[in-house]
């Protein structure tokens, strides 16, 4: 499978991938970034991820003169597109589209060759997501369970372009949080490609969920708001050892401390108060497991100032006390260590 977005004002196009359309789950995970700039009249970043059968693309384009971008595919694919702009004027062979993109929507296509045609006005911040897979690794990913989605998957049994959805649906919070997860992944090798293709499928359960399902009222929230609590998240993710109270967070991140609250919740599925506890024990088990530090040393490092505060946490949390989880890792370590020595 080919894969190329092409701008008409450059010679070479800016994103050119070929992958093999099989499904191998022992396929190493391929990172390739692209950051293209030309003076102060375009910017162009795209990030991406590819294994055999599945191309992940995360493109960011801004320029001060209109542009139209040629993006092609020459095999049977299945994609996975989240729009993040808005007044694109787009044009797709063979699919009966929107004429323009609307920011924060999103939908899943079939299509036996792909060409889109998309016109970007000057000055328009363009961002996207899209996730393409072959059609036997999304075969793969849903069990051949066609229930799932019984007309869409007729179409791809006849070879029939179209889309899962007549149109483009916004964006619910949980599929925003898992992108926003996704875009920030920053680990490496097997690891990373595991915690990647988790993710695509948490992403698919959420459209076909939002799609298929009838929608169930929720908070509306804002792309500026919205922001504001990933500012929020961050904060608390870099440092959840000395976190703010919620009235500090709440000015720093300049939104009043009600939509703080519900709005974190209704993002993230966790309270401010939840996630900072995830946050402190997580940490806590990676200090045991490594055996770089105390029970004592563990609290201290993880925000905690009286030890029994921590063990009491920590045990509510993993459902033994931090003693016995160290007692137990160890015991682990020492057996994996003989069995290593047996073979």
């Amino acid at each position: 499978m080919k894969i190329k977005s092409t701008l008409l004002s450059h010679e070479k196009p800016i994103i050119d991938i070929e992958i093999d359309t099989r499904y191998n789950p022992k396929s190493i995970l391929k990172e390739e970034n692209i950051d293209l700039q030309k003076e102060d009249t375009e910017d162009i970043k795209s990030h991406i991820l590819a294994t055999d059968g599945m191309v992940l693309i995360n493109t960011e384009m801004y320029f001060t003169q209109p542009q139209t971008d040629v993006f092609e595919i020459n095999d049977e694919c299945i994609v996975m597109d989240f729009i993040s702009c808005n007044n694109i004027e787009t044009q797709i062979d063979q699919l009966e589209n929107e004429k323009y993109l609307k920011q924060n929507t999103h939908n899943i296509f079939y299509t036996t060759k792909y060409k889109g045609t998309y016109k970007i006005p000057a000055f328009e911040k363009v961002n996207y997501l899209t996730i393409i897979f072959s059609k036997e690794f999304y075969f793969n990913i849903i069990n051949e369970d066609w229930k799932l989605h019984e007309k869409f998957s007729k179409n791809i049994l006849v070879k029939k372009s179209g889309y899962l959805n007549s149109k483009y649906i916004p964006f619910t919070s949980s599929i925003q949080w898992i992108i926003s997860e996704i875009k920030n992944c920053n680990r490496k090798g097997a690891l990373k490609k595991m915690y990647i293709e988790t993710k695509i499928k948490e992403l698919l359960i959420h459209q076909l969920e939002s799609v298929i399902s009838k929608p169930k009222p929720e908070e509306k929230i804002d792309s500026e708001d919205y922001n504001k609590l990933l500012e929020a998240k961050n904060i608390l993710d870099n440092d959840y050892r000395n976190t703010p109270t919620l009235p500090e967070l709440s000015r720093q991140i300049s939104l009043n401390e009600f939509k703080l609250k519900k709005g974190f919740k209704a993002c993230f599925g966790t309270t401010v108060k939840s996630y900072i506890i995830k946050l402190r024990m997580e940490h806590a088990k990676e200090l045991f497991q490594s055996k770089s530090a105390t029970v004592s040393e563990a609290a201290y490092k993880c925000g905690y100032k009286d030890v029994s505060h921590f063990s009491a946490a920590f045990k509510n949390y993993y459902g033994y006390s931090p003693q016995k989880f160290k007692i137990n890792t160890d015991m682990l370590q020492f057996w994996l260590i003989g069995l290593s020595l047996i073979l």
